[in-house]
């Protein structure tokens, strides 16, 4: 009987841990919501959207305004959003996020544009 309830309990700690690992090892917030707006925007709108989350991301890394991101932002976000495939963009308006493919040209895009990366 003692070795059953042992046995259970490791299956339990092992279902667990591998849970916090997979959450943990996501890039995407446990609790986000995609917002349904993302389905239907243009391709101006979701340019727009990723200038904006550039500019507070960068804002809160440089501890700077908002602002004085403008130039950079808006080199950042035209260039991610025309080096994405259609199927990238597909992704990003059904998860609200980047894929491993179009975090790369993301990437790319912020050194290119003399950004500060974010630390993931």
């Amino acid at each position: 009987m003692t070795s059953v309830i042992r046995a259970a309990l490791a299956a339990f700690a092992v279902a667990a841990s591998a849970t916090v690992a997979l959450a943990s090892a996501s890039n995407t917030p446990t609790m986000y919501q995609v917002d349904p707006a993302l389905k239907t925007e243009s391709m101006s709108e979701l340019t727009a959207r990723v200038r904006r989350a550039c500019a507070v991301t960068q804002a809160k890394i440089q501890s700077a305004d908002e602002a004085s991101f403008g130039r950079k932002c808006d080199c950042y976000a035209g260039r991610t959003m025309r080096s994405l495939s259609t199927e990238e963009v597909q992704t990003y308006r059904d998860t609200g996020v980047f894929d491993d493919g179009a975090r790369t040209k993301a990437l790319s895009a912020i050194d290119a544009c003399k950004l500060q990366r974010p630390t993931i």
